[in-house]
């Protein structure tokens, strides 16, 4: 259960490579990953809600994005405590950022599709919602 950053996001495949030697691999059944991106889409026009950013309609070229360690450690610890979750892994990038680059990567590993399909979405919507600052610069 860990959580990394830098400027180039580490390789899923050398990821998964360390998650199934693991030892939590053998109660493992399905990983899954997410890789999310800044895209040129603001925020208030793909979601519909009302931002601080970049206004619908215009194009995004940058993002800052920032984070809490201590929030997101926090958040990967509660999500490594949810039935049937043997692997959570983040890497989080910083600074500012291009359209198109990698903003984050998580990999979760458990036992049964539902409980890692939950953990997924649980992790995810925590990071994005309570841990993460994302600043959107105007193209």
């Amino acid at each position: 259960m860990m959580l990394e950053n830098g400027k180039t996001m580490p390789s899923i495949d050398a990821w998964l490579r360390e998650a199934k030697a693991d030892s939590s691999a053998p109660a493992c059944g399905m990983y899954l990953t997410h890789n999310g991106v800044v895209r040129a889409t603001p925020k208030a026009e793909a979601r519909g809600v009302e931002t601080d950013g970049v206004a619908p309609g215009h194009k995004v070229g940058s993002m800052v994005f920032g984070y809490d360690a201590s929030k997101v450690q926090a958040a990967i610890e509660a999500t490594s405590a949810m039935p049937g979750i043997g692997y959570v892994r983040v890497w989080l990038a910083s600074g500012e950022l291009a359209v198109g680059d990698d903003i984050m990567l998580v990999l979760i590993g458990g036992d049964i599709r539902p409980h890692v399909v939950d953990a997924l979405q649980a992790l995810v919507g925590t990071i994005k919602n309570e841990c993460v600052s994302e600043v959107e610069r105007e193209a």
